[in-house]
């Protein structure tokens, strides 16, 4: 009988122990993974690695890329000039960094001059020039680019218009040639790349990647910010957008293009807010949209540059305005970066209002 109970005593303590090592182990591969969901950018912490990839035929996926490009009757990469910008600028993450100039918006002392001119005055981000796609609509702005950047692209679709004049905002012309960057966009990462495009009217103060999760397909900006980082109840702004490569990205890059004909007339940002419930519910996709106290806009912002990463001359008609109101803020920045800590950690460091469309 002693021996029987013994031997019940040793049974129910291997089962209490392998319960608790069970236990154990689901906490700590649980703790794992929220790190990984809840970590930044592979850019500021790392590499990190989310959903599949869009080319796995090898580490660089050229292979991939290259039937895929053939498959939709374009070059092969070693015949394009966009796969050998895109090689030249891209991180070790395979990253890259990318704006488009007209020719207005590049010339001398224009938004190309601020938007550059940030990188160099912003808080440890002179780096990311160095990984920076300009994307020319025409050929002046090819032109100008060339003089003051070393990785500039002339846009395939841009040839034969005249994009030069802002006045076009919103005519055929302009409709067309907004879908055909996003046709770019989808392009980058169906060969493989991961994308930050950024409008040129939006200044960089601080690296943006620190505010993305790694666990999103696609961060936005926000015209209006509501709380929540993944509701789509927020109202994004494709003129600040990240994409991750991976065919879930891919497949969304398609059916935005594709919901187009759906709503003809309206430009892609509009189009995007249309269809973004679908995309999260039927695709998966994780949207992120950033929160306009640290990426903000004329149309809504904190004026606090102790919180400010980006910002975006957004509601804001002219280019002359933009460049006056843009120009102030860089100046005052500057002024801002010059105060020792005591001074920025007193309460919010404003900056002087109104400007022409900054309130």
């Amino acid at each position: 009988m002693g021996s029987q109970q013994n031997a019940l005593h040793q049974l129910m303590s291997f089962i209490l122990g392998a319960s608790a090592a069970a236990v154990l182990i689901f906490f700590l591969t649980s703790a794992s993974s929220g790190a990984r969901f809840t970590g930044i950018s592979s850019w500021a912490n790392g590499t990190m690695e989310f959903d599949a990839p869009a080319q796995e035929a090898s580490p660089a996926g050229e292979p991939a890329a290259r039937a895929h490009a053939e498959a939709k009757g374009a070059p092969a990469p070693e015949q394009d000039e966009l796969e050998r910008l895109l090689r030249a600028v891209a991180d070790e993450d395979r990253t890259v960094i990318m704006t488009s100039v007209n020719e207005a918006w590049a010339a001398e002392d224009s938004l190309l001059d601020l938007f550059l001119e940030s990188f160099r005055t912003g808080e440890r981000i002179s780096h990311f020039a160095n990984h920076l796609l300009v994307v020319a609509l025409d050929g002046g702005a090819l032109e100008r680019c060339r003089a003051v950047h070393p990785h500039c692209y002339l846009l395939p679709a841009a040839a034969g218009r005249n994009l030069s004049d802002e006045k076009v905002f919103m005519s055929k012309d302009y409709i067309d040639l907004v879908w055909s960057k996003v046709r770019l966009q989808q392009r980058i990462l169906e060969l493989g790349y991961n994308f930050l495009f950024t409008d040129v009217d939006i200044l960089w103060f601080r690296n943006p990647f620190e505010r993305m999760s790694v666990a999103a397909h696609m961060v936005t900006s926000s015209d209006f910010f509501f709380g929540d980082p993944y509701s789509p109840m927020n109202l994004p702004n494709t003129g600040f957008l990240y994409a991750k490569s991976s065919r879930r990205t891919v497949g969304a890059f398609e059916a935005w293009r594709a919901a187009r004909e759906s709503f003809p007339g309206k430009h892609e940002q509009q189009v995007l807010n249309e269809i973004k419930v679908e995309l999260v519910s039927t695709r998966g996709l994780r949207i992120q949209f950033l929160d306009t106290e640290h990426n903000a806009g004329f149309c809504n912002n904190t004026r606090d540059f102790n919180t400010l990463y980006t910002m975006h001359a957004n509601c804001c008609v002219g280019l002359g305005a933009k460049l006056h109101d843009l120009g102030n803020l860089l100046r005052e920045w500057r002024a801002y970066r010059s105060m020792d800590e005591g001074e920025r950690s007193r309460g919010p460091v404003r900056w002087k209002v109104p400007g022409i469309c900054i309130h």
